[in-house]
């Protein structure tokens, strides 16, 4: 059987540069149809998401989906937090990974996966400036190298 195909709505590309990132998960996310049509549209802010577990369940907080201009007052909230989909063991790891000091659980994109929304999440411990200078001279080092070996 095919893959289900998967279209990108939004990246959080600061989140590789911001944290050094562990764990991933892939997640489903409750939503109302009017927030799937905007998905659908590609409009989705990330900068803040994060998510924090309650009471045994996983969150997303932070994540903006603007109003669908067609919905009127069947419009969704803009700014609400989101209830994840994932399996018991992933939300207790989640839970666990989130209790050490300087862990935070970040949205890295959030994509269709055939029909339905995905959010894939990481663990990730936030990464000091000398940190993120060493991975910027990394990179550079890499592409130069690429660079010398092309001619």
């Amino acid at each position: 059987m095919a893959e289900a195909p998967i279209k990108v709505v939004a990246s959080n590309r600061r989140a590789r540069h911001e944290f050094e990132l562990a764990d991933t998960f892939e997640a489903g996310i409750v939503l109302v149809g009017s927030e799937v049509k905007v998905l659908r549209d590609g409009k989705c802010t990330l900068n803040a998401a994060h998510v924090r577990v309650v009471r045994g369940e996983a969150w997303l907080v932070g994540m903006t989906i603007p109003e669908y201009p067609f919905a009127n007052r069947f419009n969704h909230e803009v700014d609400r937090d989101r209830k994840l989909l994932l399996h018991k063991r992933e939300v207790e790891r989640i839970e666990r990974g989130l209790r050490e000091r300087g862990t935070a659980c970040i949205v890295t994109r959030v994509y269709f996966k055939g029909a339905r929304v995905k959010a894939e999440i990481a663990l990730g411990r936030g990464r000091k400036l000398h940190d993120k200078r060493q991975s910027l001279k990394q990179k550079d080092a890499r592409r130069e190298m690429r660079r010398a070996a092309r001619g």
